[in-house]
């Protein structure tokens, strides 16, 4: 009898980042480009510099005319040119990287459409309870992203009783949801699996899902112990409303691309974040295409990029509900964005809340953050030196985030 083939070997799928990859590479060449074509005006005094610019240009002014402008532009097409190679190579290397995450995934207690409910506790833990609710618009897995750098296993073994809301791409059943689908619907049901296992939990959100966690505890406030915000936004206008300018001035854009594709899809929301600093993708591989592929932080960089680049779009009525009644009207600071028909208004929570605020977040600025923290009565909040997603798998997270998170949790028992 002959025997069987082996199954064919599974072939990782390859990767897609950074994306959207035109984007990143269209700055590119438009820089080598204008760096040309600023050139002539720059050498006679006309060109309008930023004014905290202007001084450095003014002092180097002098040194434009005294070089070959033949030179000078092959010189800059020269460094376009390297820029452009240099960022190509770091991306090469990303996709051809080993590193592919394999944590082994803890149960699925419950399921509903793409929805599924993690239980990262020890069977019959009998710590504090914590409900874990990430933003709907990243995967749910940067809260496990590898084992020395995941905030769910790290509360598991100091004695708490995490669980982790995974939400998943949205799918069919998805499709028409609402915010309030999602807190009063999805998260409400959860929060009754969560009680009759292990007890009212504390609700703990990051980012947008910060934002959930305080609508679904407003609604079930009997039946949570508190509130654990972890870079959670409220005023979107604060420091500025540039944003809401920039919503205002896209509303119609914004609009044709829901329309068409039923919702905002990833890589419309990846160009979206990479305007915050437009530069930063371009330089961070730049600098990855120097690390050797065994190095520790090559693969902690792969493994953030991973999760980075393995995002999910938005479904239509939350897609206008965050862009336009969020970040464009500024509802949730205003008193005005409402739940099953009642106001979120944190001043009236007054279970016990504790809100960690990385000082250097692009993404949600502190001031946006600390609106949220002053405003609920049983409140404390921490400033921490950290960014928005180092807060979470930064070197320095251990201590800062979630060491206090811990303290504050075991309070709650």
């Amino acid at each position: 009898m002959s025997k069987r083939p082996p199954p064919p070997q599974l072939r990782p799928r390859p990767r897609l980042g950074p994306r959207p990859l035109p984007q990143h590479l269209a700055l590119l060449a438009w820089t080598m480009l204008s760096s040309q074509l600023v050139l002539p005006s720059w050498k006679n005094g006309s060109f309008g510099w930023k004014p905290h610019l202007r001084p450095a240009a003014e002092e180097m002014r002098p040194l434009l005319g005294k070089l070959d402008d033949k030179v000078f532009q092959r010189a800059l097409m020269a460094e376009g040119i390297g820029r452009i190679a240099a960022f190509l190579a770091g991306v090469e290397a990303y996709r051809r990287h080993p590193y592919r995450r394999s944590l082994a995934e803890p149960p699925v207690i419950w399921q509903e459409g793409t929805t599924r409910l993690l239980d990262y506790g020890a069977s019959g833990a009998g710590g504090v309870p914590v409900l874990v609710i990430p933003s709907l618009i990243n995967r749910a897995y940067v809260l496990d992203l590898t084992a020395r750098r995941s905030f769910l296993r790290h509360l598991a073994g100091r004695g708490m009783r995490p669980f982790l809301v995974d939400w998943d791409a949205p799918g069919a059943g998805e499709a028409a949801f609402g915010l309030e689908d999602y807190i009063a619907g999805r998260l409400g049901r959860i929060l009754d699996v969560v009680t009759a296992r292990a007890g009212p939990p504390v609700i703990a959100g990051y980012c947008m899902g910060g934002l959930l966690a305080l609508g679904l505890a407003s609604l079930r406030r009997s039946d949570v112990r508190g509130l654990l915000l972890l870079a959670t936004p409220w005023d979107f206008h604060a420091p500025s409303a540039r944003q809401s300018r920039m919503v205002e001035h896209l509303r119609s854009a914004f609009e044709d691309a829901i329309r068409l594709f039923g919702g905002l899809p990833t890589d419309f929301l990846q160009a979206l974040f990479a305007t915050i600093e437009p530069y930063g993708v371009i330089r961070k591989f730049i600098t990855f295409g120097h690390f050797a592929a065994g190095e520790g932080k090559a693969r902690d960089f792969v493994a953030l990029e991973d999760w980075l680049n393995d995002g999910v779009p938005l479904v239509a009525a939350v897609a206008r509900q965050c862009l336009f009644e969020w970040y464009g009207d500024n509802l949730p600071a205003k008193g005005e964005w409402t739940l099953l028909g009642q106001p979120v208004l944190p001043q009236t929570f007054d279970k016990p809340c504790f809100s960690l605020i990385p000082e250097h977040d692009r993404i949600v600025p502190p001031e946006s953050a600390l609106a949220l923290a002053g405003a609920l009565p049983n409140g404390r909040h921490l400033l921490v030196p950290l960014g928005h997603i180092g807060m979470m798998v930064g070197s320095r997270a251990l201590a800062a985030v979630f060491a206090p998170a811990v303290k504050w949790l075991s309070s709650m028992e």
